[in-house]
């Protein structure tokens, strides 16, 4: 894996630890929805990691992490930023409930490795 590369997946680990952060307090999607800027953030944040993920980290580092989802990532992305008849919150709310601690710990264990 190029250096390039590496700092691609430090650049998503961010990313998920901002989201992390901004939802710490948030025990379900009302606690979520409650605050606009939260949610603004979060979106945001979620935005930037289908890109990266799409666009700024190499096919062949894509191919050697199968432990990550990159496909369903960027159509996460391609969900909130081409606004398909809305973002859907509840979507939303699970991929940051669920689904970014998960690829948290992923990538913390992937950068560990390195």
């Amino acid at each position: 894996m190029d250096s390039k590369d590496i700092r691609v997946l430090k650049k998503l680990l961010q990313h998920t630890d901002a989201i992390m952060r901004y939802c710490q307090n948030c025990k379900q999607l009302a606690d979520f929805e409650a605050d606009s800027m939260r949610v603004e953030a979060t979106v945001f944040n979620l935005m930037q990691i289908g890109e990266l993920a799409k666009t700024s980290l190499s096919d062949d580092t894509k191919e050697q992490i199968i432990s990550i989802p990159w496909r369903q990532i960027y159509g996460m992305r391609n969900r909130i930023v081409h606004g398909y008849d809305g973002v859907n919150m509840l979507i939303v709310w699970e991929t940051v409930s669920e689904d970014i601690p998960q690829l948290n710990r992923e990538l913390a264990k992937i950068l560990g490795t390195l």
